[in-house]
């Protein structure tokens, strides 16, 4: 399930204030319907996050292709510094467009800038999949059949291009045939837990319950 990727110049993602009850892409062609996705959560996770904001510099780059070297780049750094201030805490936001701006302060002809950040782009979502993966495979080598897991928020394939780190372990041990079962936080007042995990665990046929985050300390009680 890939949460956000580059198709075509558009930067395509699940809209996840639509979850659990739709699931619906949406299209974004311009850096500021990225920028109104990220404030409105639509795309959501630090992994995620890093990702959008480096696709947000090509979009921003495809927006100024036309104009002359100099507004090229200024247009480009203004871009770059609204879409960093549309999540100023998300840390992977502000990395992913950091990364992004070391090619422009190469300065490069237009042309190259551009193929240069959708690769540079492109590897970064791929990174993270792979990272994920990784996660998942030594995670699931701590987890034993007849295992109850209580996870919190959402830190799935929603949180990042795919796979997900903490439900990539879960994930993980379930294709490994483990038996495990998850208990899922609702994770008030945004409701990630119920929303999001809840929706990732029934999509991968994965045991669950969701339970009221004022019962985690009973659970875990009782073992």
């Amino acid at each position: 399930m890939r949460t956000i990727y580059f198709d075509n110049g558009k930067v395509v993602m699940i809209d996840q204030t639509k979850l659990p009850s739709k699931l619906e892409m949406r299209q974004c062609e311009d850096v500021q319907c990225l920028i109104e996705a990220i404030k409105t959560l639509r795309v959501r996770g630090a992994p995620a996050l890093g990702v959008a904001g480096a696709y947000a510099i090509v979009l921003s780059a495809q927006a100024h292709i036309n104009d002359d070297d100099e507004a090229f780049i200024d247009g480009v750094n203004r871009d770059a510094m609204r879409v960093a201030a549309s999540r100023p805490t998300a840390v992977n936001l502000g990395w992913g467009v950091e990364s992004q701006m070391r090619i422009i302060s190469m300065r490069p002809k237009k042309e190259e800038a551009l193929r240069l950040l959708v690769e540079n782009a492109e590897r970064i979502a791929e990174m993270d999949i792979e990272n994920n993966r990784r996660i998942g495979k030594y995670g699931s080598s701590l987890i034993e059949n007849g295992d109850g897991i209580l996870t919190h928020c959402n830190a799935g394939a929603l949180a990042c291009v795919d796979y997900g780190t903490a439900l990539g372990v879960i994930r993980s041990a379930h294709e490994d045939g483990k038996r495990i079962h998850v208990y899922v936080d609702e994770t008030r007042p945004l409701c990630q837990g119920s929303r999001l995990t809840a929706w990732e665990m029934e999509n991968e046929s994965i045991p669950a319950t969701l339970i009221t985050d004022s019962m985690a300390g009973f659970l875990m009680a009782r073992g």
